[in-house]
This record gives C-alpha cells, structure tokens and sequence, in this order.
C-alpha cells in the first residue's frame, strides 16, 4: 500500500537493439556476429620485376631495396638521362642484391648483383667519356663494331625491311634483311648455302623458292644449288627493287665500302655464339637486331633509356604479344637482355655488358 502501481508497457515497442545495422539473432535476443572487414593488402613492393618478401630481414636491407625499386621507376620517368645518378643506383643494386643473395641463399641473385656492378662501371665509363674526363688517348668505354654514322644507316635498313618484305612472318623478314644488307648497293651480291641455313629457319629451301617465285629475288639456278653453294664457288643474287635507277639512286643513302660493314655487323648478331648454341629461331634473332639499334649508350632500351613502344617494335618484330613476351625471356636466357620489363605499352630493359660492342644507340644522348 502507499506505493505506485508499475507503468504497464507500451505496446508496438520492439525488443532493445543495439545497432540498427546488426541482425538479432532469433530466440536470444543478441546481435548476430559482425562481417569481418575486407582486409585490403598492401601492393607487393618490386625491384627488377622480382618481388621484394614483406618477412626480408634485416628490415634495413628491405627497405633499401624497396627505395631502389622506386628510384629507378622514377629514373625511367626522368625526360633526359642523367649517367652519374643510374651509375650510383646501379652500384647500390649491387651491393643491395648481394646482401639480398646471403640473406635467402639464392644465387640468382648473386648473379644478378654481378651484372649491375658491371653496368655501372659501363655506365660510370660513359659518364666520363660524355664530361670529358677521360684523358686523350685511353680506350672508350664501349668499342662498338660500327661508327655513330653507320648506326643510323643499320636503322634505315630495317625500316625500309620492315615495309618491303613480300611474304608474312618472321623467317620472311629476318632472311630479306640478311638478302637485303648483301644487295644494298647494286641490287646484287653472293650468297653461300650457310648464308641461309644458319638463320634458324624451318625451311629455308622453302622460303627461298617462295621469295623467287613471287619475283622479290632472283638466282640463277635451282634453290637446291644455292643451298650447296660453299664460299670458294658463291651464288650470285639479285634483289630487283634494290637495282639503281636509271640516275643511279636506290633506296639508301650509304656507300658501296658501308654496305660489307652494316652487313657483317647483322651477321656477328644473328650468329652470335649463345643464339646459336640456343638454336634460336628467326623471331629471336629479329629482335636481338632490332633491341641492338634501339638503345641508348648504356644499353638501356630505347631513347635516354626510356623503353622502346610496342607498336614501334611491332612493325620491326612480327608477332602478337604473347609471342614477343616468350622471344623477351629467350633472349633474356641467352645472356642478351636484363631486367626486362613488359607493360601494355613498352618494354623496357637493358642489354647487358657483352653485346653492347653490337648497339647502335640513338644519336640525341650523345
């Protein structure tokens, strides 16, 4: 008595909730468990396409790297080349592959630390040649087969090659650059059977017969001869398009003491010791030419390093990307090509120490 009665309950009132988001789960009244967060990880930090482990100790030697990884990205951005600077991020990719080669025991890497150090003195030499602070007299630091005069000639040749090859494919356009640098200057030149045989080709005697029979060369015997033809007793060719007019002009500028050099110089590259002994095909050896005449004076791809655009190696090298990127890791295996990198627009890489005696580097960096 003396007390108030209790409120008696609102009715429509529904059970206490504790987030109008959270569902209660039937019967007992308690929020159901939370989704869990989508857990979003971290890119994957990179440095010469190999992928840098998150658990890499010591934290220093990690960190070193992924810095590296960036300031190369950035030196490929750079609109001119600065020689000093990649020379500098070449020797720290040595020393830090090194460190990276003890810490995980891959020897990969090891080698791959051997070859930044030997592009960074390549790249250091340049820089020295390039400031004038190489004495007079001392060796340069690459001695290539041909002069700053001849490498845009050898590019002259596979633009015209790559707009006048008469059959598809890429056995078609390697063996009418090889017929095409021994006939440059008079339309003529001889020819032995290894000439032919030693491109890689699945069937030269094949190809051979298609180019007479659609009219782009002329022999005067059988293909079967040809092919037999040894250098004491060679066959005479004619490539018709490539006979003077009647003012004596033809399709290139270069003169008759050139056409041996540009055309020795394609031989030392697609019968180079380690593409031979690979066996490797026509595609392979077309683009060991075409990355040779694309590069600037280190070696890098491209003008001041920057890669070489995918449509401008697609009308040199014929093949679909699928392709291209299996010739990249051939020629990657064949000691010819590091630090390849292929995007959907370029590709990027530089050629390693022992075949930059055979670059013919772009002129503006020079």
């Amino acid at each position: 008595p003396g007390r108030p009665a209790p409120a008696a309950p609102r009715t429509g009132t529904t059970a206490p909730q504790f987030s109008d988001r959270q569902q209660v789960t039937a019967g007992t009244g308690v929020p159901g468990p939370r989704p869990e967060p989508a857990r979003r990880r971290r890119p994957e930090a990179r440095i010469s396409q190999r992928v840098i482990p998150r658990d890499l100790r010591p934290l220093s030697l990690r960190d070193e790297l992924v810095e590296l990884g960036g300031l190369f990205r950035a030196y490929q951005r750079r609109a001119e080349p600065d020689l000093a600077m990649l020379a500098d991020l070449q020797e720290r990719k040595a020393r830090a592959f090194l460190a990276w080669s003890d810490a995980s025991c891959d020897v990969t890497l090891r080698l791959e630390a051997q070859r930044a150090e030997q592009a960074a003195a390549v790249i250091r030499r340049q820089h020295l040649h390039r400031t004038g602070e190489v004495a007079e007299g001392e060796e340069p630091g690459v001695a290539r087969l041909l002069n700053v005069p001849q490498w845009e000639y050898a590019r002259s040749v596979l633009t015209h090659v790559a707009g006048h090859t008469p059959l598809p494919g890429a056995e078609a356009r390697l063996l009418v650059l090889m017929l095409t640098l021994r006939t440059a200057h008079t339309g003529t030149g001889n020819l032995v059977g290894q000439d032919v045989t030693g491109l890689g080709l699945t069937d030269p005697e094949d190809l051979i017969g298609k180019l007479t029979g659609c009219g782009w060369l002329d022999i005067p015997g059988t293909v079967g001869d040809l092919l037999a033809s040894r250098p004491e007793n060679p066959t005479p060719v004619t490539v018709p398009s490539l006979v003077p007019g009647t003012d004596g002009s033809g399709p290139f500028t270069f003169g008759r003491k050139t056409r041996p050099k540009l055309s020795g110089w394609a031989q030392r590259v697609v019968s180079d010791k380690k593409l031979r002994k690979a066996k490797a095909p026509a595609g392979i050896r077309l683009l060991a030419l075409t990355l040779a005449t694309s590069t600037d004076d280190t070696g890098r791809l491209g003008p001041g390093g920057q890669g070489i655009p995918l449509n401008t190696l697609a009308t040199r090298v014929p093949a679909d990307a699928g392709e291209l990127r299996y010739l990249i890791d051939r020629l990657t295996a064949t000691d010819w090509l590091a630090e390849a990198a292929l995007t959907d627009t370029h590709l990027t890489g530089q050629l390693t120490e022992r075949v930059l005696p055979l670059t013919c580097p772009y002129n503006e960096w020079l």
